[in-house]
């Protein structure tokens, strides 16, 4: 067996990463620098490995592996995703860490969803998607979260009738974990990032548990960047982003399913708790920590909307070409204000498709309430979406119904009746009809607090980038520049 994980994933600049290594024999180390090049700052050859247990309940305590070596950082190295593979003979795995920015920051602050990725971890034990509580940041992560086999089969696809087996096929055909198409580096965050330096955008980079361990990691920037899938977040992560909006700092959320589940950080930041579904065994249910339930943030116990923080919600998106999720869907959103400043430049009009040709508009997806007036789309704001949202494009979308995956649901309502009920508690099955028809949507808003946020409502916007449209190129470049200037 070779893996290992670095511990703190996250430095400043001169400081020291421990490398936790479990290894049949001498192993060797790689460490680079992850951009828009892939730039190699450290090696090791010839490290002594020995061999560990995985410890039973490794997927929640972690594994406390002795530190094998340690990798010194110094002030040239620049904040960034910074990929360790290691090496024994055919044998490879990986490991990451970021180096967060001290003095002169970017304009823009990318925060890795390295909570989410945790929790979809399946690694030594039961991760939040197979029975887990509690999941460890202090172990690896399943293959196929930081580096997967080119070329690589993408988990959301158009299916006419049961949930797509072709992403957990191919990773049973490479042996990667089955979770590992929904979250991680590798999916959406890398390649965005690659495109981006390449364009010339100077990007810093954060891990989730910074924004509440260390929130001066905003300080000095101007644009929050979340991409992909960031779907778990603690209470001191939205003080920190809010408190930043608030200052007039921008946010850009090139990603669906954002903020949906509240966890809870140990006092140290080396684990999290999240009951999601089960959030009726919560133990602060009940007391005055209430609002730190470990469920959906739109449940009204918890009383602090995701719509408040990114204008949208998946309680009114869900999924599109996903399962029965709007299976045979486009996957291009309808433009409806083409003449918004997000818009310059695309030849974008009214009725157009934009992210055709890549599917954009794919798994997991958020929108708002919506209404019509002069035939246009705008939300209703009961859902805590802001006063000042515009809604730019839109998609249908749907939130699973336990009927319709009754093997995922065997024990535990769908997820169209477990938003319903933690949006209207005793009245959910006479509300069910304000979320059965959602959709993925385009937005942006201006804050009170004098900056603006963007949203692109997908976790697959990024497809469109690798893909080459110009369209979803040029829009993500409007929104960096317009934001981080």
């Amino acid at each position: 067996m070779l893996d290992g994980y670095a511990w703190p994933q996250s430095v400043l600049p001169g400081g020291e990463v421990a490398l936790h290594v479990s290894s049949s024999g001498p192993f060797g180390v790689e460490v680079a620098r992850e951009g828009g090049a892939r730039q190699v700052v450290w090696r090791a050859d010839a490290v002594a490995g020995t061999e560990h247990p995985i410890p039973v309940t490794a997927s929640a305590d972690g594994c406390d592996w002795p530190a094998s070596i340690t990798v010194p950082t110094n002030d040239a190295w620049r904040s960034g995703h910074y990929s360790v593979r290691l090496t024994n003979g055919d044998e490879e795995s990986h490991a990451f860490f970021a180096v967060r920015p001290s003095a002169s920051p970017a304009p823009i602050l990318l925060v890795l969803s390295t909570s989410t990725a945790n929790a979809y971890n399946d690694w030594g034990g039961p991760s939040l998607y197979t029975g887990g509580t509690r999941v460890s940041f202090e172990r690896p992560l399943a293959r196929g979260f930081l580096a997967k086999p080119e070329p690589a089969v993408r988990k959301a696809q158009a299916v006419p009738d049961r949930e797509a087996l072709g992403y957990f096929a191919w990773a049973a055909e490479h042996d990667l974990s089955p979770w590992s198409g929904g979250a991680g580096w590798w999916t959406w965050e890398r390649s965005f990032v690659a495109w981006a330096e390449r364009e010339g955008f100077a990007i810093d980079v954060a891990i989730s548990q910074d924004l509440e361990e260390h929130p001066e990691v905003l300080e000095g920037h101007r644009l929050l960047l979340s991409v992909g899938h960031d779907e778990y977040w603690s209470w001191g992560m939205r003080d920190t982003v809010e408190a930043f909006l608030a200052g007039g700092g921008n946010a850009a959320f090139f990603g669906g399913n954002t903020c949906w589940w509240q966890v809870r950080f140990d006092d140290r930041h080396r684990g999290m708790t999240c009951f999601k579904y089960r959030a009726a065994e919560d133990p602060v249910l009940g007391t005055t920590e209430e609002r730190s339930l470990t469920g959906a943030w739109v449940d009204r116990r918890v009383g602090r909307p995701d719509a408040a923080m990114t204008g949208l919600s998946f309680s009114r998106g869900g999924y599109s070409r996903y399962g029965l999720g709007v299976p045979r869907a486009s996957g291009a959103y309808t433009v409806w204000r083409a003449d918004h400043w997000a818009f310059e430049g695309t030849d974008l009009r009214y009725g157009d498709a934009l992210g055709l040709a890549d599917a954009i508009v794919g798994y997991e997806v958020d929108g708002c309430e919506l209404t019509i007036e002069d035939g246009l789309p705008v939300p209703t704001h009961t859902d805590g979406a802001p006063d000042t949202l515009q809604v730019l494009a839109t998609a249908p979308a749907t939130l699973w119904s336990q009927d319709e995956q009754p093997s995922r649901y065997a024990h535990e309502p769908g997820e169209l009746e477990h938003v319903a009920q933690a949006l209207f508690g005793d009245d959910w099955q006479e509300e069910l009809h304000r979320i059965r028809h959602n959709h993925a949507v385009v937005a942006s808003f201006d804050h009170a607090g004098g900056g603006t946020v963007f949203n692109a409502g997908c976790t697959d916007w990024t497809y469109g980038i690798e893909g080459g449209d110009a369209s979803v190129r040029r829009i993500t470049r409007n929104v960096l520049e317009r934001l981080s200037a």
